[in-house]
Parts: structure tokens; C-alpha cells; sequence
């Protein structure tokens, strides 16, 4: 069975860090795009970052760059993201997901169109 199971969120103050996992079960992540999404309360989900080893590309939405970092383990067929220096605006459920078609990661964040996707996972930054 195809899943993908997002953990790591929570509550965290302004300033803070959480490390978003993803870990894939029924296929491996090798050469395939990862890609983390959000929606925020009454907002669009959004992509914000991707990593595509096909196409060899990584991509941040502008306003995470410097603060997020996207990962990958192999071993673990598990992705992650680093989140620093969180803000209030940061404040969403984070998806994660993946595709294997190999097309460039800014044309995945932009369109949201991925073939598997988890659950989410709920980080709320809130002092």
C-alpha cells in the first residue's frame, strides 16, 4: 500500500524550530520529486519547497528561503523539513508529496500537481 506519513508538528513559539518528517511506505522516494505543501486557516495550500533528483533542482517558496531546508534518507525513505526561525504566518498543516513524472520543481510547487500525498501535520506558531 502507497502511503505517506507526515510527523513533527506542534506548537513552537516565534523564533523557534521544528523538523518535519515524511516517510514513505509501499514505494521508494529514489528518483522521484518530494515536495512539502501548506494551507493555512481560509487560505489556498501553497507549495514550499521541493526536491527533485530526476531534474536535479531544489526549490524554496521565497519567503521560507534561509529558513527551510528540505532533505532527503535514502536509507530511511524519509524526507524532511527544517523549519527556522519560525513565524506566526508559518502557521498551517504541512503536507508532504511526490511525483515520479520528473518535471521541474518550481512547475510542481506552482501547480500542486503530485501523484501521492500524505495527511498533514499541524504546526502552529503562536507565542
Amino acid at each position: 500500500q502507497v502511503q505517506l506519513v507526515e510527523s513533527g508538528g506542534g506548537l513552537v513559539q516565534p523564533g523557534g524550530s521544528l523538523r518535519l518528517s515524511c516517510a514513505a511506505s509501499g514505494f521508494t522516494l529514489d528518483y522521484r520529486a518530494i515536495g512539502w505543501f501548506r494551507q493555512a486557516p481560509g487560505k489556498e495550500r501553497e507549495g514550499v519547497s521541493c526536491f527533485s533528483s530526476s531534474v536535479g533542482n531544489t526549490h524554496y517558496l521565497d519567503s521560507v528561503k534561509g529558513r527551510f531546508t528540505i532533505s532527503r534518507d535514502n536509507a530511511k525513505n524519509t524526507v524532511y523539513l527544517q523549519m527556522n526561525n519560525l513565524k506566526p504566518e508559518d502557521t498551517a498543516v504541512y503536507y508532504c508529496a511526490t511525483d515520479s513524472r520528473g518535471y521541474d520543481c518550481s512547475w510542481y510547487l506552482a501547480t500542486k500537481d503530485m501523484n501521492y500525498w500524505g495527511k498533514g501535520t499541524l504546526v502552529t506558531v503562536s507565542s
